[in-house]
């Protein structure tokens, strides 16, 4: 608590910083005409490639990596890969409304893997908040069905995307312990980039022929999402509760939604707006009731101490 207290800037506007910069990836990737797993193996490596005169800083600790470590940064690099694999083929499918606002379960699927793995408990009203959240996701799928086939496989790969991002959420809160968040973020995006080249690879895609416009697109991805976004979640999760963080998945869909109607001119319909609805006032109920949760527990330690 005391890094939090010295810190100059507040935390929650560095959360809002984040929420703007990943609302951009939809938008970008939407512009794009290259496959998704090649737009995420770049976002990545550039990313990789503008952080990369910085890791000098980090020499002693990147020494002392043990051979736990590097198992975990491959799991979780594997975990984001994956998650932008996902993802980013779900917008070539679907609506950005759609995909982003089931991203939102992902503080969801994190408090289930941490109660699962990491011995976290909850209370009954986070589990019927997550209810309501679950609710509104298959919503979105019944609304999405009357659409295209392509339109409810878009929404199954946003949430196995989703899932896959909450596992390098967990990952990534045990592993920032004793690891800086550079040097975690670091490697995590050079092994997702990697895991990624192997399926471009293996699914026969180019790695060149690209234009201009493309490599554009690609930089932006790296510097806006990735960096202003990405990265900064992962410092943040070295003071906040993994939970907290997730937060910022509230803010997306929302901002997405506002710059895919002013930049691509995709509508929503009438079944997305009420399913987008029951969706994030069930997440927002689930983070209320764990924050409340929190606080609860730290007043309790204090009155203890």
């Amino acid at each position: 608590m005391n890094a939090v207290k010295r810190f100059p800037v507040p935390l929650p506007l560095l959360l809002v910083v984040g929420i703007v910069a990943i609302s951009f990836s939809a938008i970008f990737v939407r512009w794009s005409n290259a496959s998704s797993s090649v737009i995420a193996m770049y976002r990545l490596l550039l990313t990789a490639a503008i952080l990369l005169p910085l890791l000098l800083r980090y020499r002693r600790e990147v020494a002392q990596l043990r051979l736990s470590d590097w198992a975990g940064l491959f799991w979780s690099g594997l975990a984001l890969g994956l998650h932008f694999l996902f993802w980013m083929e779900s917008l070539k499918l679907t609506t950005v409304a759609s995909s982003t606002a089931i991203l939102s379960l992902e503080p969801v699927f994190v408090l289930i893997g941490a109660c699962l793995f990491l011995g976290q408990r909850t209370n009954m009203l986070a589990v019927l908040s997550m209810a309501v959240a679950i609710l509104g996701a298959a919503m979105i799928g019944w609304g999405d069905w009357g659409l295209t086939g392509d339109a409810l496989l878009g929404d199954l790969l946003s949430l196995l995307g989703t899932a896959a991002m909450a596992v390098q959420i967990l990952l990534a809160k045990s592993m920032l312990k004793r690891i800086p968040a550079f040097v975690f973020s670091f490697f995590v995006f050079v092994l997702a980039a990697l895991v990624l080249a192997v399926y471009n690879v293996a699914a026969g895609l180019p790695f060149t022929g690209y234009d201009s416009r493309e490599w554009g697109i690609f930089l932006l991805l790296a510097v806006i999402p990735t960096l202003f976004g990405h990265y900064l979640f992962n410092w943040l999760l070295k003071y906040m509760r993994p939970e907290s963080v997730s937060m910022s998945v509230l803010g997306e869909p929302l901002g997405a939604t506002i710059l895919a109607y002013l930049l691509l001119g995709e509508s929503i319909t009438w079944m997305q707006a009420a399913a987008g609805f029951v969706l994030l006032s069930g997440v927002w109920m689930f983070l209320r009731s764990n924050e409340r949760e929190a606080v609860a527990a730290q007043t309790g330690r204090t009155e203890m101490t």
